[in-house]
């Protein structure tokens, strides 16, 4: 069995200017996901309002599709699911 590698890719609206906002659900990933996660990447999406996480081909978040943004306990709890189902997120998860 290969080595299996967690990338997570953040699609973001540049006309809407949600690049600091795509960074910053990178850091909350990466602070989290430290050991687990191999790759967080953000790629610009152009001007349609896309907001987008995906996790390994999957997507996890999609804000038109989910209504809104997600909070960092939300996406982690969706991220979680996919790369470590077994664990605890700690108070994030109450």
């Amino acid at each position: 069995m290969g080595v299996v590698t967690n990338r997570v890719t953040i699609t973001y609206c540049t006309q809407c200017r949600w690049l600091l906002r795509a960074g910053w659900m990178a850091q909350e990933l990466l602070s989290t996901f430290e050991t687990e996660l191999d790759e967080v990447s953000l790629r610009p999406g152009g001007t349609s309002g896309v907001f987008e996480v995906v996790c390994n081909g999957e997507t996890v978040w999609e804000r038109k599709r989910d209504g809104g943004f997600p909070d960092a306990a939300e996406l982690k709890r969706r991220v979680r699911d996919r790369i470590d189902p077994d664990r605890n997120l700690g108070h994030g998860e109450r």
